[in-house]
């Protein structure tokens, strides 16, 4: 049992912390981001480089510095967005009357660099890993983009809790993309897709029959689906996502979290 126990608590922690660290530097005067950003690219060069060489160990250990470095990677690509760095070519509210598909459209412009910043990093992710015995990198880093992309579309598209009053200063002009209303089409979608992709990885976990490197790699990336399906009920439920970092708050003020 233990051999799921430290893989489950280890993804939480990394999970936890990460996104309390970036929350953390993001409440800070925006005259600190720069540094911030510095200090976040040295990491990422770290990560890079550790990604590379987990790939070709086919040992517990490797698997998760596989999955703490693909967070690391995605990690400096939030940080990116949330700082106000990579944002897209039209950083603003949407026009007055936008609705449907140009509404879409103004949004997309809003965030293009991130996406494309994101894409970037799959294929940085991928080309790093690829034919490599140890693959937990890249489906880690393949759960993050999915379900991020996922939890936007239903932003966009209206749930009950959109928490946009915790958004960050700069980038409050993403409040006019986000809908608020009791469900959309695409949750239940997501919610359903999500549990069977859970399903399926903890299905995997015991065809492996417990092997060492294989169980721990896939019960790191079915706890990461479970926490994104968490994320996912905290659009929904009226649960104050902010209480679960409340040492970052009571560390800068005012509180700030993105939900994208």
């Amino acid at each position: 049992m233990s051999q799921f126990i430290f893989p489950v608590l280890f993804a939480l922690l990394i999970w936890w912390f990460s996104t309390g660290i970036i929350l953390y530097l993001d409440s800070l005067p925006p005259r600190t981001f720069r540094w911030s950003m510095l200090g976040a690219t040295a990491i990422l060069i770290g990560a890079l480089c550790g990604l590379a060489m987990s790939s070709v160990h086919h040992t517990v250990a490797a698997a998760y510095i596989a999955f703490t470095c693909a967070v690391l990677v995605w990690g400096w690509l939030e940080m990116a967005f949330l700082m106000g760095f990579i944002t897209g070519p039209r950083p603003a509210s949407a026009p007055r009357g936008a609705i449907g598909w140009s509404r879409f459209r103004y949004a997309t412009l809003a965030i293009l660099y991130h996406e494309l910043s994101l894409v970037v990093g799959i294929a940085a992710v991928l080309a790093l890993t690829w034919g490599a015995e140890n693959q937990v990198a890249w489906w880690t880093f393949l759960t993050l983009w999915i379900m991020r992309l996922s939890a936007k579309l239903n932003l966009f598209l209206g749930v009950p809790q959109l928490n946009a009053e915790l958004l960050p200063e700069h980038l409050q002009f993403l409040k006019s993309y986000l809908t608020k209303k009791s469900m959309n089409f695409l949750f239940p979608i997501s919610m359903i897709a999500s549990v069977i992709a859970a399903l399926v990885v903890v299905q995997q976990i015991i065809a492996t029959r417990y092997l060492s490197f294989e169980s721990t790699g896939l019960t790191l990336i079915a706890t990461l689906i479970v926490l994104a399906i968490v994320e996912h009920w905290l659009m929904v439920l009226p649960i104050p996502a902010a209480k679960l970092w409340d040492w970052r708050s009571r560390a800068a003020e005012p509180v700030k979290l993105n939900s994208l």
